[in-house]
C-alpha cells in the first residue's frame, strides 16, 4: 500500500515543506538547473556515464556488511551499508558525480560548494579535478580547525577553501557565504551537498543518493532471501545519506525508518542540533522546513560534536516525513556518539565518522527482537574525526 510520496510536487513541496524562496537574480539559474535535470535524469547516455563513474571511479556498489558481533550483542541481524568505502570516504561523492555532470552539460566551469564535515567539500573538489573545473569551497572557520585533514585534501586537489567567519562559524554560515557568492556570481554552478536549499536541489540530491537504497535491496535479497529490512537507521543533519538510504522504502509501511539527530550536550541544554524536536516551521537557505529559531524567527545556533550534523535545519523531505510520522527521530548526545564510535572501532575494526556514530548509537535506544533485520547507513569513515575522538575520550595515541 502506498503511504508516502518521496517526490515533491511541481513547486518543490513535500506536503507543506519545500519550495524555492530565492532572490529573483537566481531564478534563471534555478530554472535552468531544473530543466537540465528533468531532461537528463532518464537520458540513457547520461545514466550510462554516471553509472560508469560510480562503478569504476567511485567503487560502487559498496558492500552491505553483516556484523556478526553487533548482531550477537543486540540479538538481531545488523547490516552496515559501507558508504565509508566510497572514493573520498563517504556517500557525498554519489551526488557530486551526478551534479558535476549536470554542471558540465550546462556549460559551467566555476563550481562553488559548502561543507561542514568536509566530506562534501572533498567530493566536490575531487570531481572538479576530474573534469577540470574551478572549485571554491566555503567552510566554517570552526569546522576548518576541527576537520583540518579534509581541508588539506581539498587544497591539494586544487580547490580554494574560504573560511566563513560569521555566526557559529559552522555549516550554516558556510552555506550563507556560498549563497552570497552565487548571487554575486550567477554564472557559477552551486553544487549543494545535502537535501536542503531551494527546489530542485532536494529532489536532485535525493535522486543521486537513492543508489544507496537500491543497492541495499539487491544485497539484502542475496544475503537474506528478502530485499526488505525491518528497520533502516541513518543520521540526519541536512539529511542526504538518510534520503538515499530510505528512498526505496518510503512506500513500505513494514519498514521502520529511523533518523538519528544530534542532541549535542542534551536537548534542553541550549547546545543541541536536534532540529525536529527543537525546531518550528520557517525558511532557511531557500526552502520552507523545520529549523531551530527563537520567538522572533531568528535562527538559533546549533551544537554538535559532529561537524556534518551541526546545522539548525533539516531538508524538507525529512521535515515532511517526520511531521507525518513516516520516520521516527531519536536524539543522540555527543557522548553517546563517541561511545558508539569506540564500540564499532574496537569490535569490528571500522572507524566511523562521528555523523555515522550517531546512527550506531540508536541501537541502544530502541527495542529490538530476534526477527529484526537492521540496516545502518555507515555514511562516512572516521579518519577526519580521529583527533576529536582522541581528545574528547582521552584515548592514548599509542
Amino acid at each position: 500500500m502506498k503511504i508516502y510520496n518521496n517526490v515533491p510536487d511541481e513547486l518543490g513541496f513535500y506536503g507543506e515543506f519545500g519550495g524555492a524562496f530565492i532572490p529573483e537574480l537566481l531564478r534563471n539559474n534555478i530554472d535552468e538547473l531544473s530543466k537540465t535535470f528533468e531532461q537528463l535524469k532518464n537520458n540513457p547516455d547520461f545514466l550510462a556515464e554516471k553509472a560508469q563513474l560510480l562503478k569504476d571511479y567511485v567503487g560502487r556498489p559498496t558492500p552491505l556488511y553483516f556484523s556478526t558481533k553487533m548482531s550477537e550483542k543486540y540479538g538481531c541481524k545488523i547490516f552496515l551499508k559501507r558508504e565509508d568505502l566510497n572514493h573520498t570516504g563517504s556517500h557525498k561523492i554519489n551526488n557530486a558525480i551526478g551534479q558535476i555532470l549536470l554542471a558540465r552539460k550546462m556549460g559551467k566551469t566555476d563550481v562553488i560548494a559548502e561543507t561542514g564535515a568536509g566530506q562534501h567539500g572533498v567530493a566536490t573538489a575531487t570531481v572538479c579535478a576530474l573534469l577540470n573545473m574551478n572549485c571554491i569551497v566555503y567552510m566554517g572557520e570552526k569546522d576548518i580547525e576541527r576537520q583540518s585533514s579534509n581541508v588539506q585534501r581539498m587544497r591539494y586537489l586544487g580547490a580554494t577553501v574560504v573560511p566563513a567567519k560569521s555566526g557559529s562559524k559552522t555549516l550554516k554560515d558556510a552555506t550563507n557565504e556560498a549563497i552570497r557568492h552565487w548571487i554575486n556570481n550567477p554564472s557559477s554552478y552551486y553544487l549543494i551537498g545535502s537535501v536542503v536549499g531551494p527546489h530542485p536541489y532536494p529532489k536532485i540530491v535525493t535522486e543521486f543518493q537513492s543508489v544507496i537504497s537500491k543497492e541495499i535491496k539487491v544485497q539484502l535479497l542475496e544475503q537474506t532471501g528478502s530485499e526488505i529490512p525491518t528497520k533502516v537507521i541513518a543520521c540526519v543533519g541536512g539529511g542526504s545519506n538518510a534520503a538515499g538510504a530510505f528512498f526505496e522504502f518510503y512506500d513500505d509501511e513494514n519498514v521502520e525508518l529511523i533518523t538519528a539527530e544530534a542532541a549535542g550536550h542534551g536537548i534542553e541544554t541550549g547546545f543541541s542540533a536536534a532540529t525536529s524536536m527543537l525546531g518550528s516551521t520557517g525558511i532557511i537557505h531557500g526552502s520552507l522546513t523545520l529549523l531551530m529559531q527563537d520567538d522572533q524567527g531568528q535562527i538559533t545556533e546549533p551544537h554538535s560534536i559532529s561537524a556534518g550534523l551541526d546545522y539548525p535545519g533539516i531538508g524538507p523531505l525529512h521535515a515532511h516525513s517526520i511531521s507525518t510520522q513516516r520516520t521516527k527521530t531519536i536524539a543522540v548526545t555527543d557522548l553517546e556518539a563517541l561511545k558508539a564510535a569506540r564500540e564499532l572501532t574496537q569490535s569490528e575494526g571500522i572507524i566511523p565518522a562521528l555523523e555515522s556514530a550517531h546512527a550506531i548509537a540508536v541501537l541502544n535506544k530502541i527495542n529490538l527482537t530476534h526477527s529484526d533485520v537492521i540496516v545502518i547507513n555507515l555514511s562516512g569513515r572516521g579518519d577526519k574525526d580521529l583527533n576529536q575522538i582522541l581528545e574528547f575520550e582521552n584515548i592514548p595515541n599509542n
